[in-house]
């Protein structure tokens, strides 16, 4: 029943291109496509990158660049472009291709030899080797062009180097799959809540999302045709997959429950499919024909790589499944999240996140188990959940708020921990996490940049990634990690201002 809408990164491509020219003649230039592609073949060959790194004949005109650049625009697989000038290729060719470029830009500064043959260099050696001015005529025409881009320096068979661009090709792959998420609206925003709100033909101008709302009770009518047959074979696959309650179980006293979050969960699932979504939203204050809040069909679709925000909270659902696309492969998940409460003794303090219902059990290794519960709101069924500790170990938190003029996306460091000590009356999937670089530093930098209470986290993806995310989608970026300082968040916060504000 289960269907993972992850793609497998290995499916996408990155173009490598090589800059050169014709001035140094066919015998230097055969030199030159031999080498680079001994670079490409570093990238594509490591375990680290998990997308296929494609080399193209090496770049030597105007023409041809930006050629090369409307190809990898137009190509469907193709994620983002890595260009390498190996010898000097002046720079004025690349306008026009550079300009032309819509998908991400990685500029490897590199070359072909580790060290130098110092007893055999030549001006022959010279001539061939010149990336180290080349690229930086390079770097200067996308400067001032001001042409995002990440910058990777060191040879192409270092691992730093492999596991950098590895982190770049994610983010591009991020990037990817935002161009094209369809977010499917249950309801509107929960009541006078302020930062779930935004402005959607905004998101689809900046990330390429499509955000359209659909009447609950088409849902709920989804779910009131689903048949029998079905519901059985879904609630086998729960009784193998979790630790089921024995209310819940045949002849249990809940078991109709669960055979309700089974209906929801084909519902939910065939409407995704049948509309060709990859995130959606609902709220506790809308739920029409539905007996329940989706909480375990939320779950288990999240799991599955599908983006959710609770109330409504279109944003978040977009970092979730971002998330998602730029962790494929890893160990973990993404998942809504939300700062529920603290432990606040000093010196140990810790934050303890969970929501109603709707954790994601890719946080978790470990067999979930799935209960019924009252909820207080909502004025439904007691509906069906799974409950579990996410793992120990690192994570980020990801918030995304509408600044007026922008968005504005805050990405913070923190290490999931153990459980101090259990918590059995708490019977919904949570996370208990230590915040970088201490909870007072965090969280004061957190509410000086307005960031939500929703967040997407990511036991997958790193702060490199988000960087490298937030500058493929033009988006201004607040980072939480162990180096930061209340002094430099609030002047970055105000010089941002200045920035952002100038730029729109």
């Amino acid at each position: 029943m289960t269907r993972s809408i992850v793609p497998d990164l290995s499916e996408y491509e990155v173009w490598f291109l090589t800059g050169s020219q014709s001035l140094y003649g066919d015998e230097v230039l055969q030199q030159v496509a031999e080498q680079s592609q001994g670079v490409a073949a570093h990238l594509d060959g490591a375990d680290a990158l998990p997308v296929k790194v494609v080399w193209k004949p090496v770049l030597i005109s105007r023409e041809s660049i930006e050629q090369a650049m409307l190809e990898a625009n137009a190509a469907p697989n193709v994620i983002g472009v890595i260009t390498w000038m190996h010898t000097f290729s002046p720079a004025k060719m690349w306008i026009a291709g550079l300009q032309a470029l819509t998908k991400p830009l990685l500029h490897l500064h590199t070359q072909a030899n580790i060290e130098l043959p110092w007893g055999e260099i030549d001006f022959d050696f010279m001539n061939l080797n010149q990336a180290a001015h080349g690229d930086r005529e390079y770097a200067y025409i996308e400067t001032r062009l001001d042409i995002p881009r990440t910058t990777v320096v060191g040879h192409a068979s270092h691992a730093s180097v492999q596991e950098r661009v590895g982190e770049w090709s994610r983010a591009a792959a991020g990037r990817h799959a935002s161009r094209g998420i369809k977010v499917a609206r249950f309801g509107d925003n929960m009541r006078y809540v302020a930062v779930t709100e935004g402005d959607k033909t905004e998101a689809e101008a900046v990330f390429g999302a499509q955000i359209n709302t659909w009447g609950v009770n088409e849902l709920a009518e989804r779910v009131g045709a689903v048949s029998d047959a079905d519901v059985d074979a879904l609630v086998a696959e729960y009784l193998d997959l979790y630790e089921v309650v024995p209310e819940l179980l045949p002849g249990g006293d809940r078991h109709e429950s669960l055979r309700e979050g089974a209906a929801i969960e084909i519902g939910l699932r065939s409407f995704l499919e049948e509309g060709g979504f990859d995130a959606f939203t609902d709220t506790f204050e809308d739920l029409g024909g539905l007996k329940q809040l989706p909480g375990l069909a939320v779950q288990r679709l999240m799991a599955d790589g599908y983006g959710f925000g609770a109330e409504g909270d279109w944003k978040t659902a977009i970092l979730v499944r971002v998330a998602a696309v730029m962790g494929a492969g890893r160990p973990g998940g993404a998942s809504l999240m939300e700062d529920y409460t603290y432990h606040l003794v000093e010196g140990e303090e810790l934050s303890l996140g969970a929501h109603m219902l709707e954790v994601s059990p890719s946080l978790s290794s470990a067999k979930a188990r799935l209960e019924v519960h009252p909820l207080g709101i909502g004025g439904k069924e007691d509906p069906v959940r799974l409950v579990f500790t996410a793992d120990a170990g690192p994570a980020m938190v990801v918030a995304l708020s509408d600044i007026r003029e922008r968005f504005r996306m805050v990405a913070a460091e923190v290490e999931n921990v153990e459980l101090p000590a259990p918590m059995p009356n708490l019977p919904v999937g949570h996370a208990v996490w230590k915040s970088k670089p201490d909870f007072a530093t965090a969280t004061t930098a957190w509410m000086a940049a307005g960031a939500a209470h929703h967040t997407a986290m990511s036991t997958q993806t790193s702060m490199t990634t988000w960087r490298d995310f937030a500058r493929m989608t033009g988006v201004e970026l607040v980072s939480i990690d162990e180096t930061t300082t209340i002094d430099d968040v609030e002047r970055d916060l105000a010089l941002g201002a200045v920035y952002w504000r100038g730029r729109h």
